[in-house]
């Protein structure tokens, strides 16, 4: 009991740490993830003596790397799937799709095989970090671009990628840490066997998110109680993620799926608009504190990581990323016809490296062979993507010109 005691007031001192940041954020309206970054950077370069327990557990606890997939994911998929329109997602369903699935598969090979050349990273290591680097973390650049007015299209894009391409990400993530090395030596068998078993996570979470999602659309008809829907929301989130993972297909896949037929269908059929406002308002609460947790994190974490010796390396891997970005979305966006130049170039610099990344990289575990490597290059690229990336990305979106629809509404 006493152990459990301790455990509970370090996260509530990292918590009550975290609301603080926030709240002087949102003060002097500044992304709130980049200011949590900039304080666990601090806090874990101070030494603050009241920290130095709850840093520890918060970083190096092989518990809380366990359950952060398994807590923090479908939270933050749940939340952001919920509130996006299916009929916004639908008008822009072709640079959506474009984006999430070609672009996510060309910016994972770009990125691996360039780590592996250039840099000479042992295959499984580049292989995992191009994952990592394949997945886009919007929460800071959605926050900036509405309080700018930028044109929904443009938001719904980059969210919508997010939530799709988190997905294929994990996927790539789970082959390339655990599966890599046993299909590389299979040849092109190894290749095949290494797309089967792509097709059975993806598909497989597809089909267990869409008949979680269903069911419980259909189960919210009954009810008018806006605390039991909230209760059955949660459920769906975790249920679809856990059963999904049970099966050994993809829990995120199923989250994100469950996600828009509960937030789409289910709302449309079931939900009173007091239902509406009130689990919106539930999962902004959770997102915000699950939010909070890991962008501090982030900072903190990088006292326990050596970057000495690395910095060659580091920047080779930045450079890397933003090229493999770059390319992955003008290659995948190139058919689209009138597609704005503009865009591109707000989508490309707005598509930050963020929480997913963080907590997929500490999830893999210590016997992982190239483990520190992995943490030092991730962490690094998501660094810049936060600090460099989301600093410049108003005054980018003030210079394109795409701040004017405020304006109008």
């Amino acid at each position: 009991m006493h152990q459990f005691n301790e455990v509970f007031i370090e996260i509530l001192i990292l918590l009550a740490v975290s609301m603080g940041v926030i709240a002087v954020a949102k003060k002097i309206n500044q992304p709130f993830s980049i200011a949590l970054v900039v304080v666990g950077l601090l806090l874990g370069t101070l030494n603050v003596p009241f920290l130095e327990q709850a840093e520890r557990f918060i970083t190096q606890s092989h518990v809380f790397q366990a359950i952060i997939i398994s807590l923090f994911l479908p939270i933050l998929l749940g939340d952001a799937t919920l509130k996006l329109p299916f009929s916004h997602l639908r008008e822009q369903s072709k640079p959506v799709l474009a984006l999430a699935f070609g672009g996510t598969l060309l910016s994972y090979l770009i990125i691996a095989l360039a780590v592996y050349w250039i840099l000479g990273v042992p295959l499984v290591v580049a292989f995992t970090f191009a994952a990592l680097m394949s997945a886009t973390d919007p929460i800071s650049v959605i926050s900036i671009f509405k309080s700018l007015g930028v044109p929904k299209n443009v938001v719904t894009i980059i969210e919508g990628e997010s939530l799709f391409n988190d997905g294929i990400a994990v996927v790539l993530f789970q082959i390339s840490s655990v599966y890599l090395i046993s299909y590389m030596e299979m040849g092109w068998l190894g290749i095949g066997s290494g797309l089967l078993l792509f097709l059975k996570f993806s598909l497989g979470g597809i089909l267990i998110g869409a008949v979680m999602g269903y069911l419980f659309s259909q189960l919210i008809r009954f009810y008018d109680d806006y605390p039991l829907e909230i209760g059955f929301s949660m459920l769906l989130f975790f249920g679809s993620y856990f059963i999904a993972e049970h099966f050994h297909v993809s829990g995120v896949i199923a989250v994100v799926v469950s996600g828009l037929i509960f937030g789409s269908y289910g709302a449309k059929i079931g939900m009173s608009e007091t239902t509406k406002t009130n689990i919106n308002s539930f999962w902004d609460v959770i997102t915000l504190i699950a939010n909070s947790l890991i962008f501090l994190m982030i900072g903190l974490e990088i006292k326990n990581i050596n970057f000495m010796d690395e910095w060659g390396l580091i920047a080779g891997a930045i450079v890397i990323v933003l090229i493999g970005r770059t390319l992955a979305l003008y290659a995948s966006l190139h058919y689209i016809k009138n597609f704005p130049s503009a865009w591109k170039a707000i989508l490309n610099w707005g598509g930050l490296k963020g929480s997913l990344s963080i907590a997929l990289a500490l999830s893999l575990p210590p016997s992982f062979e190239g483990r520190q490597d992995v943490l030092v290059l991730t962490f690094s690229v998501v660094l810049f993507s936060l600090l460099a990336q989301g600093l410049t990305i108003k005054p980018l979106a003030m210079k394109l010109g795409l701040t004017q629809e405020k304006k109008t509404g």
